[in-house]
């Protein structure tokens, strides 16, 4: 296979481009979506557009020409805000997709590459392998004990045997490689394979809305209802007091602008969006934006050992010689039974190996001084690793028809398969619990003899020589223990999942400063258990070792059953049905494999796990941050809502103090504060030394919300008391109107610098580095000011020009109205001392 596959050239880059200008890129690609339209169309169908269309309206039809183009002006800008939001969070999704696309070898120029799949062409020579996913319809062209899971095209879940002489040897897009490898020359891309063509109903398939967003749209639509409700009211009262049918339905229209909180969607999606986005940057691949709200929920990391704490940088170590029962150091020079055993730890790999461990064989045996057989023999049969605890057989046979039939895998499964006396089983136990000791990753080798031409269904009915072990070194990463210090503090737990036997786990786990080394469970025993004893065991267990896809589905499971938000890394094929089934699946970006990366939330780009760490922060502080943003529009929402409210319901003197036109006015300032600041504040020191943050925890219950409900109404009652004063003064209406106005400005300001923490004081977060803070303040300010002091701004506003001492008045009010709550953040801090 190795000597053949070298002969195909495939295609060359000029062959290349005319194929894909002949048929094309190789995506589904069943709808071309005018997302813009879409958009739009999204966007009129919300009730504050159409409340804004109707406030507009009513002022062209009673005449009142400049307060309708002005709302026209608003209902632009607001949309334009809305559709570059929305652009803004859709690109960063794309981004994320193009990122997180699954790659493909070809043979191209005569030489193997890897590529995205999309850039596939037809004539193309892909070589696929045990656990990637066939990227288009091809031909087998050369085969090794070929096998591919059609369940997606067919529904049979057995996998299918597959060669370039079987009378099917067509394999097709979207199926799995169960074992051996291929080489394919493709003959359908994108639509036009058998995928492809039912790629529609793929499409009718709608992405599940997480509880957080269900709740968001839940309480946007009760908002709703409750204004429509006191629209109806403000209406009826206004009406009953002015016989003015569109003059008191504008009135009831300011009223249901006031309350409806449409800035909360907005803020949720672009947070997920940007959160995700920001992860990307950071070498983190969200293929879902909804993984980013569970990220910082995480409570337990189920890790693997080999490529995650160690470097995956295998050297072989050691050789065990069974018929010497003698250790050997490999950067000694090896006797002739050591030489043997590395032979047959060589024969026992793939020919093209390109897991860690057999690369290290590869190399090891080509420093020998004897004869390289390899190019003399061909790979003719294999069993690929399978069995508890598991092993694998390869099939060699040379022009002569010698054969080579040699077998590795966990020591425990070749004595299995051997037939050793109990002394001689001690003997290699003893052995291999020697280099384990040593950190070791330790494989048994045999050999068989089987000259027929009808294999064994499974390997394990050989009648195999054990010839020893081998010993690989792979070191702990130099950042690992702190990785796992920053996980502890951070209130999350760490439980190593592997296939490697206890003593090498632990030994390295001891290494590495790992809490509760000495607590291990292996698979077996793990299987054995029933649903109660494992829901208690897992919980106190650490270290899972000799591990398989059953147990590892089972303490993913029992660990959702005992309430955890579950974290799981993987790269095999065999990781993939624990990864889909915990809350976030974590893949290796490098040496993950296809169907890894597919069942997994997240892929480390550079398969660098501290990476994680930077997740869960970047989890926690969009959680944290969309929180203020929920927070802040809740607490403004309700002085807009009552001040508009109160007057009228009570039949004050000046009832009407607000208008839609100030209404939209303050949403537009309110709009970016919320989704501009609030989304660009850097974490809070405190925040990974916190306990993770329940699932369940949400925005909107009592708990989470009462603050934000009593600062708003503290506000109110700074802005009634400054309507009271105004009164009492003798003020007209207009001055009164402007001294509310500023002062609700002003408690904006403060608010918006008042929620940048629940927990440290202004003054700290004052230094954080937020730049918009300053920017979006400013713009405020500076639009306040025109409205004040241009006279041609000030009469469109029904404002009056009012002195310096009441400017400090309403900033007073707006001051006390909000700080009060530096006393509530002293003495939260102080309880937390």
């Amino acid at each position: 296979m190795q000597e053949n596959h070298k002969l195909i050239k495939g295609l060359s880059n000029d062959e290349v481009i005319a194929s894909r200008k002949k048929n094309g890129s190789n995506s589904l690609e069943h709808q071309h979506k005018n997302h813009l339209l879409i958009s739009i169309l999204e966007m009129v169908k919300e009730p504050m557009f159409l409340l804004l269309v109707a406030a507009a309206s009513i002022y062209y039809i009673t005449g009142d020409y400049g307060d309708g183009i002005f709302m026209t002006t608003a209902i632009l800008l607001v949309a334009a805000i809305s559709l570059f939001q929305e652009a803004r969070s859709r690109n960063a999704i794309d981004a994320l997709k193009k990122l997180s696309q699954p790659k493909s070898k070809v043979i191209r120029n005569g030489e193997v590459i890897e590529i995205l799949s999309e850039e596939i062409v037809v004539g193309d020579s892909i070589q696929v392998e045990e656990g990637t996913f066939i990227p288009a319809d091809a031909v087998i062209i050369q085969s090794n004990d070929f096998s591919v899971n059609e369940a997606i095209l067919t529904g049979e879940s057995l996998s299918v045997f597959k060669s370039e002489s079987s009378e099917i040897k067509q394999v097709f897009q979207g199926t799995i490689v169960a074992t051996g490898l291929a080489i394919c020359e493709v003959t359908a891309i994108g639509n036009q394979t058998s995928l492809g063509k039912i790629g529609k109903s793929l499409e009718s398939i709608e992405e599940e809305k997480t509880p957080l967003q269900l709740q968001i749209t839940n309480f946007v639509k009760k908002m709703s209802i409750i204004g429509l409700v006191i629209f109806g009211i403000v209406w009826v009262l206004n009406y009953y007091h002015s016989n003015s049918v569109l003059d008191s339905l504008l009135k009831a229209l300011t009223i249901a602008m006031s309350v409806i909180p449409e800035e909360i969607p907005v803020a949720f999606t672009t947070f997920m969006a940007l959160g995700a986005w920001r992860l990307m940057k950071m070498g983190i691949i969200t293929k879902q934006t909804k993984t980013v709200e569970t990220l910082g929920s995480a409570t337990v990391i189920c890790t693997d050992k080999t490529g995650t704490i160690t470097e995956n940088k295998m050297s072989l170590a050691q050789l065990y010689v069974f018929d010497s029962n003698a250790i050997f150091d490999t950067n000694e020079k090896l006797n002739t039974e050591a030489e043997e055993v590395l032979s047959y730890a060589m024969w026992s790999s793939e020919p093209i190996p390109f897991d860690a461990m057999e690369i290290a064989v590869h190399e090891a045996y080509a420093k020998l001084e004897s004869v390289d057989e390899r190019p003399n023999f061909k790979l003719i049969h294999e069993y690929p690793l399978s069995g508890k605890p598991p092993m694998m057989t390869h099939v060699f046979e040379d022009n002569k028809g010698k054969r080579i039939l040699a077998a590795k895998g966990a020591p425990e499964a070749l004595i299995e398969v051997s037939n050793l006396s109990d002394k001689e089983k001690k003997q290699v136990l003893t052995a291999m619990e020697a280099m384990a000791k040593e950190g070791y990753r330790v494989l048994g080798i045999g050999i068989a003899d089987f000259s027929g031409k009808e294999f064994p269904k499974t390997q394990q009915e050989f009648k195999f020589s054990f010839k020893g072990l081998v010993a690989f070194y792979d070191p702990p990463k130099a950042n690992i223990q702190e990785v796992f210090e920053t996980f502890y503090k951070a209130g999350i737990q760490v439980k190593i999942v592997t296939g490697d036997n206890a003593a090498t786990t632990s030994t390295i786990a001891q290494q590495i400063g790992f809490k509760d080394a000495d607590k291990v469970l292996n698979g077996d025993e793990l299987m054995a258990m029933d649903e109660a004893t494992l829901k208690a065991k897992v919980m106190e267990t650490a270290i899972f070792t000799r591990m398989f896809p059953d147990a590892k589905l089972k303490i993913i499971q029992a660990l959702k059953d005992s309430g955890q938000i579950v974290a799981m890394t993987g790269d095999g094929v065999n990781d993939g049905p624990a990864l889909k089934s915990s809350h976030i699946g974590i893949a290796m970006g490098k040496k993950g494999t296809e169907i890894a990366k597919q069942a997994a939330n997240l892929i480390l780009i550079e398969d660098d796990f501290s990476k994680m760490i930077d997740a869960i922060a970047m989890g926690r502080k969009i959680y944290i941050n969309l929180k203020k943003a929920i927070q802040y529009i809740i607490s403004i929402h309700i002085p807009i809502i009552l001040i508009v409210f109160i007057p009228l319901a009570l039949g004050w003197i000046y009832p009407n103090i607000f208008t839609p036109v100030h209404i939209i006015f303050l949403e537009i300032i309110m709009g970016p504060t919320c989704s501009v600041i609030y989304e660009n504040e850097p974490m809070e020191r405190n925040l990974m030394l916190q306990k993770p943050r329940p699932l369940t925890t949400t925005f909107f219950n009592l708990k989470e919300i009462t603050i934000s409900i009593i600062q708003g109404l503290v506000i109110t009652l700074g802005l009634l008391l400054v309507y009271y004063y105004c009164v009492d003064s003798g003020y007209s209406e207009s001055y009164t109107r402007t001294t509310i106005f500023l002062t609700l400005i002003a408690s904006n300001i403060f608010l918006t610098l008042e929620n940048r923490s629940f927990y440290y004081s202004v003054l700290t977060t004052i230094r954080y580095k937020n730049n918009l803070v300053l920017m979006i303040i400013g713009i405020t300010i500076s639009i306040t000011s025109l409205l004040l002091f241009v006279p041609v701004f000030s009469k469109f506003f029904l404002f009056e020009k009012v002195d310096i001492t009441q400017i400090g008045l309403s900033v007073l009010v707006g001051f006390v109205a909000v700080m009060w709550i530096e006393i509530y953040k002293f003495f939260k801090r102080k309880k937390h001392q």
